[in-house]
This record gives C-alpha cells, sequence and structure tokens, in this order.
C-alpha cells in the first residue's frame, strides 16, 4: 500500500478522489434508470416482464412472481444447518439491539388546558431491495427487515432478481423468512424500485424503499425519491483505520482488506501518528493479498483509493478521519475510548483490537447499512426510526389560547396573512364569547 504524509494537501486529494466514486457521478446512466422508471410506472406488470426477461433471461408472469412456501423450505435444505443457526444467531442479535431504539408517543398538558405531544407511527408498508447473484448478502436482509420489523410496519416485502431458472438465492430466502418478512417479489434492477414506488398489478406501491445495489438501482432510487421515501445513495464501502504505534499492524492489513474486497472501488485508508506501524501494515498487507481469494479486485482497490496516512500528531489524524467521514471507523489506539469521544463524523465506530469490522457486518447487532461518501456527516444508519413517523399533537383550552391570540394575530399580520389572524381573531369576537 502507498505510504503518504498527511498534510491539508493530501487530504484535500484523496477527498476528492473518494468523492468521485459517488453515484451522484454517474449521470450517464440516468436517462436509461428514467425510462425503466417512466416505463414501468405506465406499462406497470407487463414492462417488469419485459425487463425481467431481458435482463434476467426469466419468463416472469403474475403467476410466478411470488416466491412461494415450498421454494423457501427447499432454500433451508440448500443451506448447511450451521449457517442457518448463525443467521438465527446473528437476527436476535440484531433484533435485540435495534429493540432498544424504539420510542413510545408522548404528551405534556398543562393546568392551563394545553397539551402538546408527539405520536409515533410505523409507516404501513415497507420494500426492502436485495441484490442477486454473487452480490446476494443474508446479513444485508436482516439489517434491512428487522428495523422495520421492530418499529412495526405493518408488512414489509422483498424485491429481490431471480436466476434464469426463477429461483433465488437460498441465503436471501432463509434470512427473510427468518427476518419476518411478508412477501419475496422476484423482479430486480430499476425495474423493482419502479414497482415498489408506484405499484403494479403484482407489486404493491411501499411507503419507503432500503437496500443497497448497483448503480442502476441506486439512481433509480435517487429518482423516486419524494414519490416514496429511501434510505440513503449509497456508495461504495470504505474503511478507515486510525491507529497509533500501539496497534498490531497483522491486525490493522487484515481490517483493511477486509473492504477492500467488496469491489474495486472500495477504499480502505489507515492514518496513523507511527510511521513504523505504516511500514509494517504496508507489508503485511502485501502478504495478505498473495494469499486471498479475490486479490485481484483487492488489489484494484488499493491501487485507486487505498492509502495510509502518517500524521504528525493524534490532533491532525482525528482532524482528518471526521473530514473523511468514513462509512467504516476502527480506533486501534492506547485509549481508544478517549479518541472515540473525538470523533464526530463516522457512520460506526469500532473500538479496540477485537472489534474487527466484521463483527458489525454479521453479528454484533448494530445495522451494518451506513452512510458513505462523507455522508456521515449528516446522515445515520439505517434504524428504526427509519421506519417510523413523528405526528405533532396540539391541543388548547379558551383559556390557553386567550393567553396567546394577540401575539399570534400580531406574528400572522406580520406576514401579511391576514385570514391567518382572522382564524385566531374569530374566537374572540363578541358574538363568540361564551
Amino acid at each position: 500500500m502507498r505510504i503518504v504524509t498527511l498534510t491539508n494537501e493530501t487530504k484535500k486529494d484523496i477527498l476528492d478522489s473518494l468523492l468521485k466514486r459517488s453515484p451522484n457521478n454517474y449521470m450517464e446512466y440516468e436517462s436509461t434508470v428514467n425510462e425503466i422508471i417512466n416505463n414501468v410506472r405506465t406499462r406497470r406488470d407487463a414492462a417488469v416482464f419485459e425487463y425481467t426477461l431481458k435482463f434476467d433471461k426469466f419468463a416472469l408472469n403474475a403467476d410466478n412472481i411470488k416466491v412461494t412456501r415450498e421454494e423457501i423450505d427447499e432454500a433451508y435444505g440448500r443451506l448447511s444447518p450451521e449457517l442457518v443457526g448463525v443467521i438465527r444467531k446473528a437476527a436476535e442479535n440484531i433484533r435485540a439491539f435495534h429493540g432498544k431504539q424504539l420510542r413510545n408517543s408522548w404528551f405534556d398538558a398543562k393546568e392551563d388546558g394545553t397539551i402538546l405531544g408527539m405520536k409515533i407511527t410505523a409507516i404501513a408498508r415497507a420494500g426492502v431491495y436485495v441484490p442477486g447473484g454473487k452480490a446476494a448478502y443474508p446479513s444485508s436482509v436482516l439489517m434491512n427487515v428487522i428495523p422495520a420489523k421492530v418499529a412495526g410496519v405493518d408488512e414489509i416485502i422483498i424485491t429481490t432478481p431471480p436466476g434464469a431458472d426463477g429461483r433465488v438465492n437460498p441465503g436471501t430466502l432463509v434470512a427473510a423468512d427468518i427476518a419476518g418478512v411478508d412477501t419475496i417479489y422476484k423482479v430486480g434492477g430499476a425495474q423493482a424500485i419502479a414497482a415498489m414506488a408506484f405499484g403494479t398489478e403484482s407489486i404493491p406501491k411501499v411507503d419507503k424503499i432500503t437496500g443497497p445495489g448497483n448503480i442502476f438501482v441506486a439512481l433509480a432510487k435517487k429518482a423516486v425519491y419524494g414519490y416514496v421515501s429511501i434510505d440513503s445513495i449509497a456508495g461504495p464501502s470504505e474503511i478507515l483505520v486510525l491507529a497509533d504505534e500501539t496497534a498490531n499492524p497483522r491486525y490493522v492489513a487484515a481490517d483493511l482488506l477486509s473492504q477492500a474486497e467488496h469491489d474495486e472501488m472500495a477504499s480502505a485508508i489507515l492514518i496513523t501518528t507511527s510511521e513504523e506501524l505504516a511500514r509494517k501494515v504496508s507489508e503485511e498487507a502485501d502478504v495478505f493479498v498473495s494469499e486471498l481469494s479475490r486479490k485481484a479486485i483487492i488489489q484494484q482497490s488499493l491501487d485507486r483509493y487505498g492509502y495510509i496516512l502518517v500524521a504528525e500528531n493524534m490532533k491532525d489524524a482525528i482532524e482528518a478521519v471526521n473530514e473523511i467521514a468514513s462509512e467504516h471507523l476502527e480506533i486501534l489506539t492506547a485509549n481508544p475510548f478517549e479518541v472515540m469521544t473525538k470523533i464526530r463524523n463516522a457512520g460506526a465506530i469500532f473500538m479496540g483490537e477485537y472489534a474487527s469490522e466484521p463483527l458489525g457486518d454479521y453479528f454484533a447487532g448494530p445495522n451494518h447499512i451506513l452512510p458513505t461518501n462523507g455522508t456521515a456527516r449528516f446522515f445515520s444508519p439505517v434504524n428504526v426510526d427509519d421506519f417510523i413517523k413523528k405526528t405533532s399533537i396540539i391541543s388548547y383550552s379558551r383559556e390557553a389560547l386567550e393567553k396567546v391570540h394577540t401575539d399570534i394575530e400580531t406574528f400572522a399580520e406580520s406576514e401579511g396573512l391576514t385570514a391567518h389572524a382572522n382564524s385566531i381573531k374569530v374566537r374572540f369576537d363578541g358574538q363568540n364569547k361564551s
């Protein structure tokens, strides 16, 4: 891995390089995506069936679009009992963690008859997109579905592309069943996003779409935002390790490569105050790359977006961490909890040498669907709040309103909204007094 001295100039160059990976920079695909969306919106099932035959080579129709109970039962038989058990354990951890995020409606009543509050309501229907083929990850199924289930969403559906034989990845089916999905549809790509956003004869319109996908799926989610809610426009995976001289270089190298293997656009960055650690991590990474099964992808990722940055001091290192705002941040320092208090921007923070990033990907419980491309500055991981709505509650007695009605009228009249002012004033005209 390349070793670079951390300066304002190198930091800016890296930030510019990372931001080029954003789906917002792939506008050449937008016209294709918009054509698919408009076709599905107007022609509904017919368009979905045509696109599935074109892209997935499967003759989809109204009779075979839904995954059957028999197909789900068969999927269990295609996985080892050990893996099914692990999926169940992971689901329990994810459910327990997200259960702590639940909120209750609240009301604040005063003696003068003022009642203010917030009503918490789950959305009615959520749609989860699950990629197919080699990009099918049962862990992502759990991470999308379980928070919605905990939130109390009435109906949760999944869309996922079928193979040419009409079958769906067995891991996807088992994870969906364990998580509590209601219906699974054999539809992928931008056409699946459009179907969930606008509804077809077979697929119901949802209120929110979550889940990862390729560039066409990402751009489709961006295009339908506003008609439905979405989780985010996810970019390539990224990891940043913040380490000092106490870190184990072998652990650091292994953790960096755990994200570099996702795809050629993934980024893996180490920021350290130790030149010796930087050198050793680079050496360990070279050894690992030669041994790992996805070495071609890993090497391309490292060549494009892999960096080891040597900072003069921890203050400069932390400042760079906050500016990069990585999806995953590992803190491998003498006192990681102290350093953590100074971190403002990160999707998820892993502290200590035994909290490696895959722990969060699969098992610990916190959600692994995280903000990417610097959006951790203003976005959060997927959580229960993504599947609820907050409604304000306001109730005033005549006594309470009488105390403030002239204030409200003054405010409304200052904005030229005399009908607003009148709506308050009429309640205190002489003819309306009781």
